[in-house]
């Protein structure tokens, strides 16, 4: 391998840690959901979405600056998620899981046609205060925006992991999502924990929204974000936050070698499917994922 060659395969692989990064911010929005309520949001794209167009439509249209929008995007999404948790998803307690998919299923499907009926399907930007020039720092080539969402990623996953293993919230939401007759049983608030798990699943969209949103534009195809996150929190585990930092690495790794090495020759696109095959295989050997928690069930 030349230099060339080497600097490009390098140039792949650091993109592919950022983006992969980035993915992992997104996820893990799912994870808060699953440790607390044991159920899969998979409105959690539509989130993203949902609060990107917040921002963004306060900026453009009312002339906020970013950091106000942001602000206003925050209360949206907490109150947002608090009033969803409210109406639709509070009569679900202690009913079974498949109900609250299937629900959250539902809310994907309605907020991705609500969005751009109410605020425009135009494309729109999210100007964070980050310059365009690439970071070129030896054999590494790195976009200013990829290196801020990553570094915003481990940081609030560092926070989310302590939280749910030291804090006696975190503790009484994973108990939640064991068993909501037994956590009631047990003098825990299960309605309380529920509004929190969804409060910060807001949050962590947020945050996701706005990274994205800035990297790539803020419109209706935000929303496929969830599914593209998906093989992420599968091959990671559903109930691991370090699983999803290393899924969303082994994700975006494999996404950018595909479309340096293999898009040339088939004439692009193996970036969108690539991901699935791997979360495929690897479920054929861990379908509880490379740092789930095996299920024992007596049959």
């Amino acid at each position: 391998m030349d230099t060339m060659e080497f600097q490009f395969f390098v140039e792949l692989v650091t993109n592919g840690v950022l983006t992969g990064l980035m993915y992992a911010l997104v996820a893990v929005g799912f994870v808060l959901i699953y440790k607390s309520t044991d159920a899969i949001n998979f409105a959690q794209g539509e989130f993203c979405m949902i609060a990107a167009i917040v921002v963004a439509g306060f900026i453009k249209l009312y002339g906020f600056p970013v950091w106000a929008a942001i602000g206003v995007g925050l209360v949206f999404m907490l109150v947002f998620n608090w009033g969803l948790e409210r109406v639709v998803l509070r009569p679900m307690i202690g009913r079974p899981v498949v109900a609250i998919i299937m629900a959250t299923i539902g809310l994907a499907l309605m907020f991705r046609g609500l969005g751009p009926l109410i605020f425009g399907a135009e494309t729109r930007p999210i100007p964070l205060p980050v310059s365009d020039a690439p970071i070129i720092w030896g054999p590494f080539f790195m976009a200013p925006i990829d290196v801020l969402g990553a570094a915003i990623s481990l940081s609030f996953m560092a926070v989310f992991g302590w939280f749910f293993m030291k804090s006696r919230k975190g503790v009484a939401m994973r108990a939640v999502a064991d068993s909501h007759q037994v956590s009631m049983a047990m003098g825990i608030n299960v309605e309380r924990y529920f509004v929190l798990a969804w409060m910060l699943a807001g949050f962590v969209a947020l945050l996701g929204g706005l990274v994205w949103g800035s990297a790539i534009g803020v419109d209706t195809q935000l929303a496929a974000l969830g599914l593209k996150v998906f093989p992420v929190v599968i091959l990671g585990g559903l109930d691991s936050i370090v699983g999803v930092i290393v899924g969303g690495v082994i994700i975006g790794v494999v996404e950018a070698i595909s479309a340096g090495y293999i898009d040339p020759y088939v004439g692009g696109g193996t970036k969108d499917f690539t991901p699935y095959v791997l979360m495929i295989l690897v479920l054929m050997v861990r379908p509880y994922g490379i740092f789930g928690k095996p299920i024992i069930e007596r049959i």
